[in-house]
């Protein structure tokens, strides 16, 4: 299993979406939280059966909700770095910036 790196970016994302879902309807940010750890653990289990999408970067869509977990893969350490949790809909050049 990989060690596993939430940068803080990626850590806002994901709070940012939990309370807007949870704004929407009590309970539905949980289920967001929970979705994305749920998909996190599987990234620490099999990494690389995760297809590259953006030269090292790699991305996994969550099974319910419209976001994408981006991940970048160190093997020799083996350490998986989560740098962004973005709406599908988002333009790409926003991912870009980070």
């Amino acid at each position: 299993m990989y060690k596993t790196i939430i940068l803080p970016l990626a850590k806002q994302d994901i709070i940012k979406a939990a309370q807007w879902y949870e704004h929407k309807q009590h309970g539905l940010g949980k289920r967001f939280v929970k979705e994305v750890r749920n998909k996190v653990n599987y990234i620490k289990r099999k990494p690389k059966t995760i297809a590259i999408r953006y030269q090292d970067t790699r991305c996994v869509v969550l099974d319910i909700f419209p976001f994408m977990i981006h991940f970048n893969l160190d093997e020799v350490l083996k350490v998986v770095t989560i740098s962004a949790v973005f709406h599908t809909a988002l333009d790409i050049e926003k991912w870009t910036t980070r």
